[in-house]
């Protein structure tokens, strides 16, 4: 890999997350506001690391006696392609020698962000958690998948309804059984932007007046499409191809059916993570864990 391919800052970090090895934890929690990590940095009983370069700003510590890092994405599957990339190289790559490492290392990637839900029996401030990511952007289209593991037939469902391409990817079904507890199981929508590309009307009319509508009718294996946001199907889909385990906890803001959002966001939010980081402990084994 030359220089271009896998870039280094001066302190031999990756180059936008300006993390190297030794400085982040195998379960990493994604979030997208810069903002939501320091309000997690409260949960931690020690913190070891931080770490702040443009939008990615990485907390390592421990939480609740299991080590854990925190980092915040940003907005959208393209930022989540650069997270995701350069934390498996931090792992996975010889950074000096330029090459991927003979030994693998998986990793757990949990997502706890905030979502609209399409359906009018989705209350605000429920949890979802996403068995199913549906990439309405074009993210995954640039890669390989060549163990075949993208849900065709879902795609399919999605390309009849909306016409528009997609992929699809399911969830790790171990971490989303460990959390449906805390809410309901669905199928995500990931999205490349949060007006037209979610069907809301400014001054601009989207294309498809029937677009929630459309997305609403969408089920598969008896999971019903619950909800939209825009990170979800970048982060399963690059973890399914890279090996690695990775579940979506979403907290409601908006019913877009009722035209509906949250009168007190942060309130949701903070109960989320609450919430979510005491299952954290306790997190099922990996398959290297198990032997």
């Amino acid at each position: 890999m030359d220089g271009s391919e896998l870039i280094l800052n001066e302190r031999g970090a990756l180059y936008h997350i300006d993390v190297k090895p030794g400085e982040i934890a195998s379960t990493i929690i994604t979030v997208g506001d810069p903002e939501r990590v320091n309000r997690i940095e409260k949960y931690f009983d020690t913190v070891h690391l931080k770490r702040h370069h443009r939008e990615f700003l990485t907390m390592t510590g421990e939480c609740n006696g299991t080590p854990l890092s925190v980092i915040s994405t940003g907005i959208g599957t393209d930022n989540i392609d650069i997270a995701l990339s350069e934390i498996d190289a931090v792992f996975n790559i010889d950074l000096k020698a330029r090459k991927p490492k003979s030994s693998f290392h998986p990793l757990t990637f949990i997502r706890l962000g905030t979502s609209g839900a399409l359906h009018p029996d989705v209350a605000i401030g429920d949890l979802i958690i996403s068995k199913y990511g549906v990439g309405l952007d074009n993210l995954l289209q640039y890669y390989s998948d060549e163990q075949g593991l993208r849900l065709s037939v879902l795609e399919k469902a999605v390309q009849e309804r909306i016409s528009l391409p997609n992929y699809a990817f399911e969830g790790d079904s171990d971490l989303v059984n460990h959390f449906t507890s805390l809410g309901r199981k669905g199928i995500t929508f990931s999205c490349p932007g949060f007006y037209g590309p979610q069907g809301r009307r400014l001054r601009l009319q989207p294309k498809n007046s029937n677009f929630l509508a459309d997305l609403q009718s969408i089920s598969y294996k008896e999971t019903k499409a619950t909800n939209f946001e825009m990170e979800t199907s970048g982060i399963y889909g690059l973890s399914k191809l890279l090996g690695h385990r990775a579940v979506s906890i979403s907290a409601i803001l908006a019913n877009r059916s009722r035209g509906e959002f949250s009168s007190d966001p942060s309130k949701l939010v903070d109960k989320m993570l609450v919430t979510a980081l005491g299952k954290i402990e306790d997190l099922p084994k990996t398959a290297s864990d198990k032997g």
